[in-house]
């Protein structure tokens, strides 16, 4: 009798932590979609700074409930879902509502419109990923990534801040930015993934002394133009990546030239 309580307890225990380690990743989306949420609020509230800081945070928790529920063999057809509507959220919602309180309300109908673009690319970039994951190249995305595109939004507000500069003085630049990002999000052009690197792999000491210098160093120098400066190259670098790949395309279907 106590050896068949014994076994029952070790079933509960081992349920109970297995609903623990199921809950952990969806704890770190949750709290990615309450930093979307707090954007949004302080963006109400005309604290644009916390809003552009707590969507980098969400970035940064939305890149670990993944690598959690990875780690913990927590995967589920559940946290893909939840994690899609979080971003939808963070990267979709709170990014053109920001913008649009900071400087694009004063362009009126043209604003506003701006703003909804970049929601509804944004969305229609989670729903494209959705579809396409299972065969789609996992070194490269299809258009640029809601993460990023939400950090060139909260990059071009903090800096601008940071300077001192009013939204109502650049938004003709605010409009402009928002809808780039809005819209290479639904391109076709290719950006890398960086889901090659493996932490696992030896790398050389120079490798291991830059990124420290960059993490340790260059970021904390003066975060909102070194993050916006690195977002912004990378939305560039899929466009170079493009042209790259057409010029390749091209010199390899030219005929060989007579000598």
């Amino acid at each position: 009798m106590q050896e068949s309580d014994t076994a029952q307890q070790l079933i509960a225990k081992t349920r109970l932590r297995r609903r623990g380690i199921y809950l952990l990743p969806n704890l770190f989306t949750t709290a990615a979609l309450f930093a979307g949420f707090y954007a949004i609020v302080q963006a109400m509230n005309g604290h644009y700074e916390h809003s552009a800081i707590a969507i980098f945070v969400a970035m940064v928790l939305d890149g670990l409930d993944g690598r959690v529920a990875r780690l913990t063999h927590t995967q589920s057809e559940f946290g893909a879902e939840y994690d899609s509507l979080s971003d939808m959220v963070s990267f979709g919602v709170a990014p053109a509502l920001v913008m649009y309180e900071w400087a694009l309300r004063d362009l009126g109908k043209l604003g506003w419109i701006a703003a909804f673009i970049y929601c509804a690319c944004a969305a229609l970039r989670l729903a494209r990923f959705n579809a396409t994951i299972a065969v789609a190249d996992k070194r490269f995305f299809q258009g640029l990534p809601s993460p990023a595109a939400a950090a060139l939004i909260a990059g071009m507000i903090w800096v601008a801040l940071e300077f001192q500069i009013d939204g109502a003085d650049i938004r003709w630049l605010a409009l402009i930015m928002t809808l780039f990002a809005g819209l290479t999000m639904v391109t076709n052009i290719p950006y890398y993934s960086g889901k090659e690197f493996n932490l696992h792999r030896k790398v050389s000491f120079f490798v291991v002394l830059l990124l420290l210098l960059f993490f340790f160093v260059l970021i904390p120098s003066h975060p909102p133009v070194v993050l916006f400066g690195l977002f912004l190259l990378y939305a560039l670098s899929g466009y170079g990546m493009k042209v790259w790949r057409m010029v390749r395309s091209r010199k390899r279907s030219e005929p060989p030239k007579d000598i």
